[in-house]
């Protein structure tokens, strides 16, 4: 080994191999997993040089000083991608849950370096959690979404995230600026790939302070901006895309026409299994505040409490005002669920079917209950890769029923929801039930489905435990005479005048004490 240090850029990054553009102006290719933690493109490593004349043992540089500066200089210059050379090796610290492996989530202090000018630096401010999270942890690298090297280059999870940008690099100057609030679309698709915030970045996912957001999010046109009055409906755009999507999936066709009419039917039956969940309450208040409404809705579960919360939340009274039989039922006791059901309809079955769980006994009660032409939408996503359920193909064949499967929305679905949120005309509210802080994040997502009730909400830069708003007051009591106690009983209070939901008041209450500015 040579005892001459030598200076180079990493120009870019390809299936694993990294390309650095060296002080003699050649390119050396060396596995991107011999580069130290961080490194990424554009950034700055000294290395000894081996007999053979390729870089070795690198050290990532974060100095600005002297002649290491001029020799850098010269490299981005040579650098085919035509990295911009920094003002500074500044480097910035941010808390964040990272994924490591399977079930292994740590809350850790990391480095952000500075960005490019195809990037954009973004605070977090609030990040609900999805049970998709909780998967991604369960199966670590064998999820789809979820890098094969996360054990060498551990990921940010959560991907329901709002805040607000710090400092855009210069490509995207005139389309976004600093103190803009932002919501992101994770589904980028981008070039085919699954790679998604939450899943697949070593710096943006919705569990983190700061994030660098990468420039593909911005090319797929997927940094939204956000001008609704609180951070938290911003982190609901995301799943309640999921449901519009999914509503916008099913499809019915005329007979003696191949033309498939897109979206559920406009005054038909629907129903939505397993839907007293964070995700089928967002789903009933869409169906009944949406453009294609139908006539009759029917919601089930198999838990008395979750759907009286449920019928207080989407109320059939406010449903009858828009011209829809909403109605909440438990079949756990029905001896035939599929004739109960079908009754309702007056025997007819229903149009649009949504099923909520994966569980094969109401996929079957999904298809059972079809109409002709009825289309049943499977929107929960199993863990089990041999999931499957009996489907009645007769009914298929001269009753043309169909099925679909979705799994998150697109860009139009976010700014739909968006849109309808900022108006007032749905309120995703009460799919939350518990609020937490940073600290709370990684330890939710991994007992996320033995935690009792519906969405968990985080604030990034809040240290809280994990609580459900129905606790607050008696989080008071215990906590009395702390501050801590001060903030759950200033919080019981706004929340029980808010009919027990969340709020924009209770959101400015729980940042108050923060750095960060509702």
């Amino acid at each position: 080994m040579k005892n001459e240090v030598v200076h180079f850029v990493l120009d870019r990054i390809e299936e694993g191999i990294a390309v650095l553009v060296g002080e003699d102006g050649k390119t050396y290719d060396v596995p991107l997993a011999s580069l130290p933690e961080g490194s990424r493109e554009g950034s700055h490593l000294d290395a000894g040089q081996a007999e053979n004349g390729k870089p070795a043992l690198f050290t990532l540089v974060s100095g600005d000083t002297g002649e290491n500066k001029k020799r850098l200089s010269r490299l981005f210059k040579k650098s085919a991608k035509n990295i911009p050379e920094p003002k500074g090796f500044d480097y910035m610290k941010t808390k964040a849950v990272r994924l490591h492996s399977k079930m292994d989530l740590r809350l850790e202090e990391i480095e952000l370096p500075e960005i490019r000018d195809d990037e954009i630096l973004a605070c977090v401010i609030s990040d609900s959690i999805c049970m998709s999270s909780h998967k991604a942890a369960e199966q670590g690298a064998a999820h789809k979404r979820v890098p094969d090297d996360v054990e060498d280059n551990p990921v940010i999870i959560g991907h329901e995230f709002c805040g607000r940008i710090e400092k855009v690099g210069a490509k995207w100057a005139d389309k976004f600026k600093a103190g803009d609030k932002f919501v992101i679309q994770p589904a980028l698709n981008y070039k085919g790939s699954l790679a998604a915030p939450g899943y697949s970045y070593k710096y943006c996912g919705g569990a983190s302070e700061y994030v660098i957001i990468p420039p593909e999010v911005m090319i797929c046109d997927c940094l939204l901006p956000y001008d609704g009055d609180a951070f938290f409906y911003g982190s609901l755009a995301e799943p309640m895309s999921c449901i519009v999507g999914g509503f916008h999936a099913n499809y019915h066709v005329r007979p003696g026409s191949y033309h498939h009419e897109m979206g559920i039917v406009k005054g038909g039956k629907a129903a939505i299994l397993a839907g007293a969940g964070p995700m089928g309450l967002g789903a009933a208040d869409y169906a009944v505040h949406c453009d294609r409404a139908p006539s009759l809705l029917i919601v089930t579960d198999i838990d008395d409490a979750r759907l009286k919360r449920a019928a207080e939340i989407v109320s059939p009274e406010e449903a009858a005002r828009h011209g829809v039989d909403l109605r909440f039922v438990n079949t756990a006791s029905a001896e035939d669920p599929i004739a109960f059901l079908r009754e309702m309809t007056g025997g007819t079955g229903f149009d649009d079917v949504f099923v909520y769980a994966p569980v094969k006994s109401v996929v079957e009660t999904g298809d059972g209950i079809l109409a002709r032409d009825g289309c049943l939408n499977f929107f929960a996503g199993p863990t089990d890769p041999a999931f499957s359920a009996l489907f009645n193909f007769y009914n298929v064949h001269y009753g043309s029923t169909h099925i679909v499967g979705t799994s998150g929305g697109n860009t139009d679905d976010m700014r739909e929801s968006i849109s309808m949120m900022e108006k007032g005309t749905i309120n995703p509210a009460g799919m939350i039930t518990h609020i937490g802080g940073l600290n709370a994040y990684a330890d939710t997502v991994i007992n996320l489905p033995s935690i009792k009730g519906a969405k968990k909400l985080v604030y990034t830069h809040v240290t809280l435990p994990l609580t459900a708003i129905a606790d607050f007051g008696a989080k008071a009591e215990e906590l009395a005479g702390t501050p801590e106690g001060e903030l759950f009983a200033d919080l019981d209070a706004i929340c029980s005048a808010h009919g027990g939901l969340w709020c924009r008041e209770a959101e400015e209450r729980i940042l108050r004490d923060t750095a960060i500015n509702a």
